[in-house]
């Protein structure tokens, strides 16, 4: 049996793509922080891993991809507006 991933697709390695992969992530109540290790995420609600183990290589391939296009920085980078919208904080344009 194959289930659909909860983890939005990947369209392209480019600031943009980073960015939009972070704004479907956030759309998907699935948003952390790229720096976390995603398999020690934990939902604040119930105190479960958020991720499932097959989850969590997904998530370490596509940062790890981005990472590897773009390299760390502007990883955090695109991830950056995303988590400012997140908490409600309106970046100046």
């Amino acid at each position: 049996m194959h289930t659909q991933s909860r983890i939005p697709k990947l369209n392209d390695t480019t600031f943009d793509g980073a960015l939009m992969w972070f704004s479907e992530m956030q759309c998907s109540e699935l948003l952390f922080h790229p720096e976390d290790d995603p398999a020690n995420i934990i939902r604040i609600s119930n105190g479960e891993r958020m991720f499932t183990n097959g989850e969590v290589v997904e998530l370490r391939f596509l940062l790890n991809e981005i990472e590897t296009s773009l390299g760390h920085d502007k990883l955090v980078e695109a991830a950056y507006p995303i988590f400012m919208n997140a908490f409600g904080n309106q970046l100046d344009a």
